[in-house]
């Protein structure tokens, strides 16, 4: 990438039913230091009354100082296609997600922005580190969800290490290698990253920019067992693609494999021994690709 791009930066928030969290959301993007370019609202279904509170605020100023604010309304389809439809509406260079129940410190668009041009714009995912809260109260993280930046590849192997919520990406990436996959129920962040990781060397911004609010019922990670199934059926996607080089496709089996046998091992626990044996004849195949490949 060159300098000769505008810059300007697209915010993309997906929202379903947070009526209670949507305008902390859209305030701290209004308050950013860098004003956005426009903010996209995509509402994915909501029934709580979120578009009366969208409604009642006067998004369509014509103050120069208020970046635009697009609200769109689709079928309930998920956060991946509600993220979707956001970037295909979107039209900076730039986009940057927030999800609706998170926040942003007053300064993160500002110092991403400032870091991709200290680093001459050769970067198109950039991330910040964040702060947890849960319940309302602040919590510490485990050393494994420590983010960083560079080549994560490896490291996103083991789990999701780019909240959503901190990342901004040149829109070019998603002509490149895709969208949010609307298949995937959840995980859908992980397999995203996964992608981008394997070919790009990702920046990263080491201050607490982003505000993440957890402790909710409806929470994704709350709504689904085993998490791992679905970040094995990104591991083999990835696989399958062909897309990835010699070492990055060992790294996947040697991971893909780890997963497979806690998922046997927790389905046999639960008595699920029909599932049991799929993750073992799946584990077998794998390890069995991996011989092969040595």
């Amino acid at each position: 990438m060159t300098s000769e791009f505008e810059h300007r930066i697209s915010v993309v928030i997906p929202t379903y039913n947070r009526a209670q969290t949507i305008m902390r959301a859209i305030n701290s993007v209004l308050g950013q230091t860098l004003p956005a370019f426009e903010i996209i609202v995509v509402d994915d279904g909501s029934f709580d009354g979120t578009k009366g509170v969208l409604k009642a605020h006067s998004f369509f100023s014509k103050n120069a100082k208020v970046p635009q604010i697009k609200y769109f309304v689709q079928k309930n389809s998920g956060v991946s296609s509600a993220r979707n439809l956001g970037i295909r509406k979107a039209n900076g260079d730039f986009i940057a997600f927030l999800d609706s129940d998170d926040a942003w410190s007053k300064k993160k668009l500002e110092r991403q922005l400032a870091v991709l041009k200290q680093n001459l714009f050769k970067h198109r995912i950039i991330h910040t580190d964040e702060i947890w809260i849960r319940n309302g109260v602040r919590v510490n993280q485990h050393k494994k969800h420590e983010k960083s930046g560079g080549d994560i590849f490896k490291k996103c192997l083991t789990l999701c290490c780019i909240s959503p919520s901190s990342a901004m990406l040149h829109r070019s990436l998603f002509e490149e290698h895709g969208f949010f996959d609307e298949t995937m129920p959840a995980c859908e962040d992980y397999d995203m990253w996964l992608r981008l990781a394997a070919h790009e060397t990702v920046l990263f911004v080491p201050e607490f920019l982003t505000i993440k609010y957890g402790g909710h019922s409806d929470q994704l990670s709350r709504a689904y067992w085993g998490m791992d199934r679905f970040r094995v059926r990104s591991l083999e996607k990835l696989i399958h693609s062909g897309s990835i080089t010699h070492s990055q496709r060992e790294l996947v089996i040697k991971t893909l494999i780890q997963k497979l046998n806690i998922l046997e091992t927790g389905a046999r626990k639960r008595e699920k021994f029909n599932a049991a044996k799929e993750y073992r004849d799946r584990k077998i195949r794998w390890e069995g690709e991996k011989q092969f490949a040595n």
